[in-house]
């Protein structure tokens, strides 16, 4: 068995699987709903794949491979996104949004190489937004205050669900406790970055963990993270506490996009200048492209979250290992 599952001790799921359906659209109704109220945003649709070699894509770690086909009447491939931090950006610019203003779209993704289990699957749905900001507001208090908007959503959200079905009593707390990743690894020298992440989840129930992708004393990030999008100064991994798995568990990964200078360190610490090929590098370069702040918030995470699931299968339709899908029904898993 290569994968990771962890069961929770006489499981059985507080809603049936009709129940469960209806609850993932009341769930994503109102959620949306209640983001684009917190931070002023538009609905816009967005592209499921984008042509080969345009720099749109998201390359994460930069070691994910991209699911790329063949366009039988263009004379190039095209590959499935991995997320959509650079298109959302250059499509502020293209529709002309100004400071304070933004845009989400209901993105969908297919990230071949993650390791599945309770929370992760080779299918990603997610909140994807993306808002204008001044360069005054590229600050940590205006993060912050950013993350403390998304949070009041997702607390406002989940009370709305549990009166609407009152045998859940999933309690996620309102206030955020604010951490920089080197003070995490401070505290739990010893620990591991997700170990550290349970750690301190477990004590204050919603975390915000601060720049992330820099190296840290130990010589390793927290996490990785692309060199050309979130400033490492100015980001974060929202975590909550989830009850069921006994787990902190990241609802988003969010911050203040690179402007020049930052774009320019991180390219030059990854050795990847030759991204300035691209026309989204040189935007930001030329300082063509808005300043912006943005994030991905995960719709089944928070789903699995609010309606006390143990596995993310249990709010999505993808695939699975056979193994994985035998013994999650042993244990009155069921995947949809």
């Amino acid at each position: 068995m290569s994968y990771s599952l962890t069961i929770p001790q006489n499981y059985t799921s507080l809603l049936t699987l009709r129940e469960t359906q209806h609850a993932i659209k009341y769930i994503k109704d109102e959620f949306q709903h209640a983001l684009a109220f917190a931070l002023t945003l538009d609905r816009v649709s967005a592209p499921l794949i984008v042509p080969c070699g345009s720099g749109i894509n998201d390359d994460l770690n930069g070691v994910e491979r991209k699911v790329e086909f063949t366009l039988k009447e263009m004379d190039r491939n095209a590959e499935v996104v991995q997320s959509l931090a650079k298109w959302k950006r250059m499509a502020l610019h293209r529709y002309g949004y100004r400071p304070g203003e933004g845009i989400y779209t209901d993105m969908n993704a297919i990230r071949r190489d993650d390791n599945v289990n309770n929370t992760h699957s080779v299918f990603v749905d997610q909140w994807d937004w993306e808002k204008v900001i001044t360069r005054e507001e590229r600050t940590i208090d205006y993060l912050k205050e950013t993350v403390k908007n998304v949070v009041k959503a997702i607390v406002f959200t989940n009370r709305k669900v549990c009166m609407r079905y009152p045998v859940l009593n999933m309690h996620i707390n309102e206030t955020p406790y604010f951490i920089y990743s080197q003070e995490l690894e401070d505290r739990y020298p010893n620990l591991t970055p997700s170990e550290r992440e349970r750690a301190i989840c477990k004590e204050h129930g919603t975390v915000f963990i601060m720049q992330i992708g820099g190296k840290l004393k130990s010589g390793a990030p927290h996490d990785g993270r692309a060199p050309d999008y979130d400033d490492w100064a100015l980001n974060g991994d929202l975590f909550v506490w989830n009850e069921v798995l006994d787990n902190a568990l990241e609802l988003t990964s969010m911050g203040v996009r690179v402007d020049a200078e930052s774009l320019k360190k991180q390219l030059e610490e990854k050795n990847a200048t030759d991204r300035y090929a691209f026309d989204y590098h040189r935007m930001i370069d030329q300082n063509i492209l808005p300043l912006t702040i943005g994030g991905g918030i995960g719709q089944s995470r928070l789903c699995m979250l609010m309606l006390q699931k143990a596995h993310i299968g249990e709010v999505q339709s993808s695939v699975w290992p056979e193994e994985m899908i035998e013994e999650c029904r042993k244990n009155n898993i069921i995947l949809l």
